[in-house]
């Protein structure tokens, strides 16, 4: 199928391409970027006037709830959120029911993914079996089935011997280990430690917390040679490990969630429920440090933390809830406004590739060869690369309405009567290797070819 997307403006960070242009694209591969032929013959035409057009997003962590947990999200759903997100690949992480640490379950979740062909799917393997951080699973197998890494997800791995073996096997392989570091035992407390914490009588999860697990997990890169991504950093103490060690030459990346980014322990409330996520929402001074790190790139990606919960598990004390939001369909919008592209109908073309390139181009690089083939276009607006395509309106302003999301999980802590936050940034088109997988006036799409 051929698609001409015209009159867009094309914005590519990762080459700083910055034109009023049209985008050709020609059996799921953008053949043309800024002036077409005239003899083009497209199936299909995208008025783009007035219109961003991007590369689609990619998320370093969304948990899509499936298998084992279908009651707060399935595939199909979630899918469907991340395409009227813009985004087009999201990696899953293993805590599912059951846990992904046989190949066969990987197999099975990437078929599933490609039958829908709503966006790109890239799992990542259990770091040991059941998460229970005791036995190392087949890594090199899992490779095999398609994971680009090994996670412990939230389940800190308590015994530091089997984190050490576990870095000295990914290190011989290549492999990357994705960590979030918390302490097993000081992490247990359902708020950031802090006076908001103390006045609620909510029990608290010190910054140490945190940095404690970075210094265990930076000791073992040094002594390993291990490439380790930090998951979700919340705290400007932890910032302050990350840009030590990236110093030290060690083989480190880190990235941050657009709850931390952009919130505080303070909009906590009276016990919003919807505000319990987790790493727990810090003070202030956190994330004016989260926020300096992402720019001046010592965190290399934002993600949206998307973890979906069901109404029954929400709606409870503060305390007694289940961590998680919604957050694929907000990644666009939020990286608008934590850059200030959103300040303007035209937004500036510093900022705007700021936004995009921390959602983009950063999470690229944190993959690496992980993405195979994909390495070299991901991300991008190439000729002759994969046709990953977000088209978006950045003078569109909207507010977060909960039950206007696609994703089966309702609760965000953005919801406008929480926040007041009025976005910037409303997806018209999702294309995924060419094939149109959202529209904006037709959510729901009859899919003709693969996403992979």
């Amino acid at each position: 199928m051929k698609i001409l997307i015209q009159n867009g403006r094309l914005v590519d960070p990762a080459s700083s391409l910055d034109q009023i242009g049209d985008l050709a694209i020609t059996s799921g591969r953008i053949s043309a970027i800024g002036k077409v032929n005239a003899d083009f013959a497209a199936d299909r035409v995208i008025d783009a006037s007035g219109l961003i057009v991007a590369p689609g997003l990619v998320d370093l962590a969304a948990r899509l709830r499936e298998p084992g947990y279908e009651h707060e999200g399935m595939l199909e759903s979630e899918l469907a959120a991340a395409a009227a997100g813009g985004v087009t690949s999201v990696i899953c992480l293993p805590d599912t029911d059951p846990t992904l640490d046989e190949p066969g379950l990987v197999e099975m979740l990437k078929l599933r993914a490609r039958k829908l062909s709503r966006c790109r799917l890239f799992p990542l393997g259990a770091l040991t079996r059941g998460l229970k951080g005791e036995n190392l699973t087949e890594m090199a197998e899992l490779h095999e089935a398609g994971c680009v890494g090994y996670s412990q997800a939230e389940v800190p791995v308590q015994n530091t011997q089997v984190l050490q073996r576990a870095l000295q096997y990914a290190s011989t392989f290549g492999y990357t280990v994705w960590l979030r570091p918390q302490d097993a035992w000081l992490g247990k407390g359902v708020a950031a430690s802090g006076s908001v914490a103390t006045r609620l009588g909510l029990s608290g999860v010190p910054v140490s917390a945190e940095t404690i697990a970075i210094h265990t997990i930076t000791e073992l890169v040094r002594a390993t040679g291990a490439r380790v991504h930090l998951c979700r950093i919340s705290s400007a103490a932890g910032v302050d490990l990350v840009r030590q060690a990236k110093a030290q030459g060690l083989p480190i990346t880190a990235d941050v969630s657009i709850n931390s980014l952009l919130l505080t322990d303070v909009d906590i409330g009276y016990f919003n429920p919807s505000m319990r996520v987790t790493p727990p929402l810090r003070q202030g001074r956190d994330r004016d440090a989260l926020q300096a790190a992402l720019r001046d790139g010592t965190l290399d990606a934002l993600v949206s933390d998307h973890n979906p919960v069901s109404e029954d598990e929400k709606t409870l004390p503060f305390g007694e809830a289940t961590p998680g939001a919604t957050g694929l369909e907000l990644l666009l919008s939020l990286a608008l406004k934590w850059s200030g592209a959103d300040q303007t109908d035209t937004p500036d073309a510093a900022k705007l590739r700021l936004a995009l390139s921390v959602v983009t181009q950063g999470p690229v690089k944190v993959l690496g060869d992980a993405l195979g083939s994909l390495a070299s276009s991901a991300g991008r607006l190439v000729a002759g690369g994969v046709a990953d395509v977000v088209i978006f309106d950045p003078a569109a302003r909207w507010k977060v309405e909960p039950s206007a999301l696609v994703s089966q999980g309702k609760h965000t802590p953005f919801a406008f009567e929480a926040t007041g936050f009025e976005l910037a940034g409303r997806v018209r088109h999702t294309l995924v290797a060419g094939q149109v997988a959202y529209e904006a006036d037709a959510r729901t799409q009859t899919q003709t070819a693969s996403a992979t």
